[in-house]
């Protein structure tokens, strides 16, 4: 019997065509900071095989990036001042990036993504303290001027709409809580929700999360303990209540503080994954749908420092970046277990830190 990440990479296959009017490919966008590039790759979805591309630079430090919805852009995020972020055409048909318009944002952004619609960018500032919405304008390039801009507890990490695109919530590493808000995808205006927050343990250091693809459940990563939260996603109310958390952390490792960073969801949510920068591995799990639940599936060794990684779209393959090691490992993903499996290694510029990963057209 097919898996349940098998049976969406065939569904999504045959959205997409294997005929006339198919799919151009799947690429690969990697960040790569301090050689302020970023690498763009092709990946082979039959063997996980990866082809360079093109190598675009950018006028900055570059991390991190996010895809427009419609995925005809790139946004880059230049972290040295002026702080700013570079739109960047999406070719549709090899995947090359040509810069389109490059603006200040209203402080030093940890991280991009869009609202549903692709009409506002959202950013993060761990540095300023502080979240931000621009509006995008029609031919996709990010306005200057912000519609919302709003302090946060401290050390605001990352910033996502949920699936309704009515409702925004905002991680802030250290101050141990994530922020709720109601957003309005008419104007990009955001206000506090009914709890206005969720407290992580004190110290944890909540970083990064994804919500499940059925928007019922919510995982985050926790920086400074080294673990993963689950949380049941109340869709009316904008709300978080905790269900469990797992470490991240190998069992039996002590060779210094945890340092967990990215988390990801296969595209079915049948698996988890989160990064973690200090034992450098990849901790993977199997999610219970029914009540988010987390089960260890295994920690698996990867790149120095893995900062990003991604899965493509078929939810067969997890690419890995390691920002010490200037390379990234690709891996399968055992649709039965959701371990993983390395079937190759690509080098990259300095300091790799975000992948994308988008099938196009």
């Amino acid at each position: 019997m097919a898996s349940k990440t098998f049976a969406a990479g065939l569904m999504l296959a045959t959205v997409l065509g294997t005929g006339q009017g198919a799919m151009a490919g799947t690429f690969v966008y990697i960040s790569n900071a301090d050689s302020r590039e970023i690498s763009v790759l092709s990946l082979d979805e039959r063997t996980g095989a990866l082809t360079p591309v093109a190598t675009t630079p950018t006028s900055g430090t570059v991390m991190p990036l996010t895809l427009s919805p419609d995925r005809r852009h790139l946004y880059a995020s230049l972290r040295n001042e002026p702080f700013s972020v570079t739109t960047f055409r999406v070719d549709g048909a090899t995947g090359k990036l040509t810069e389109q318009a490059t603006v200040r944002l209203p402080d030093n952004m940890a991280y991009l993504s869009t609202d549903l619609t692709g009409r506002y960018l959202l950013s993060a500032s761990y540095m300023g303290n502080k979240i931000a919405i621009n509006p995008i304008a029609a031919d996709g390039s990010v306005t200057e001027a912000p519609v919302e801009m709003v302090p946060t507890g401290k050390n605001a990490h990352a910033i996502r709409v949920a699936p309704s695109n009515t409702h925004v919530l905002a991680s802030n590493l250290g101050s141990d809580q994530i922020l709720q808000f109601a957003f309005d995808p008419a104007t990009g205006r955001v206000t506090p929700g009914t709890p206005d927050k969720v407290e992580t343990a004190k110290g944890a250091g909540p970083r990064h999360f994804v919500f499940s693809p059925d928007g019922k459940f919510v995982f985050g990563t926790n920086e400074l303990d080294g673990t993963v939260n689950s949380y049941r996603y109340d869709a009316e109310k904008g709300a978080l209540t905790l269900v469990g958390t797992v470490s991240a952390v190998p069992p039996g490792f002590r060779d210094g503080a945890p340092a967990t960073a990215e988390i990801k969801l296969t595209p079915d949510g049948a698996f988890l994954y989160a990064s973690e920068r200090t034992s450098n591995t990849i901790a993977a799990y199997a999610v219970n749908g029914e009540t988010g639940a987390l089960t260890p599936v295994g920690n698996f060794a990867t790149e120095t420092q893995p900062r990003g990684f991604a899965i493509d779209p078929l939810g067969r393959y997890l690419i890995a970046a390691g920002q010490k090691s200037n390379a990234a490992t690709i891996y399968a993903i055992n649709p039965e277990s959701g371990a993983l499996k390395p079937v190759g290694r690509q080098e990259l510029g300095k300091n790799p830190n975000w992948v994308e990963i988008v099938t196009l057209p």
